[in-house]
């Protein structure tokens, strides 16, 4: 397959397939005119790697999630240690954004959206609260 086929394939565009080739994450063999011929084993990283950055893992951990998925011998220990990791900083990002919703729905219901110029909203964000 080239890139465009497995691009619509696999639902990653093709720069983002370019730069998994470039940071080493999938290693296309090449024709001998030049171009990247993708495989079902290609096809089936790039998928992978796909949806584990839709999940929100960094390449660092899609990096060690794809070693882990091709060392037969791994444990899944290591593969549930990333998981958690992840999960936990999606639970620190949830709670950042439930504090952050919180404020400023403090601040909107605070503001009385009339014609006068005084304003708690620009007062917190002016740190005059």
């Amino acid at each position: 397959m080239n890139i465009g086929e497995v691009s619509t394939r696999a639902g990653l565009p093709a720069k983002t397939i370019r730069y998994y080739e470039e940071i080493g994450l999938i290693a296309a063999p090449r024709d001998t005119n030049g171009y990247r011929n993708f495989g079902a084993a290609e096809l089936h990283k790039l998928t992978f790697l796909g949806r584990a950055r839709a999940l929100g893992f960094s390449i660092a951990d899609c990096r060690a999630l794809l070693a882990l998925y091709e060392d037969q011998g791994r444990a899944s220990a290591d593969v549930k240690r990333i998981a958690q990791q992840h999960l936990a900083r999606i639970d620190a990002k949830i709670a950042d954004l439930r504090a952050m919703q919180d404020t400023l729905s403090g601040l909107v219901t605070a503001c009385a959206g009339d014609h006068r110029p005084d304003c708690p909203i620009l007062r917190d964000l002016g740190g005059t609260a």
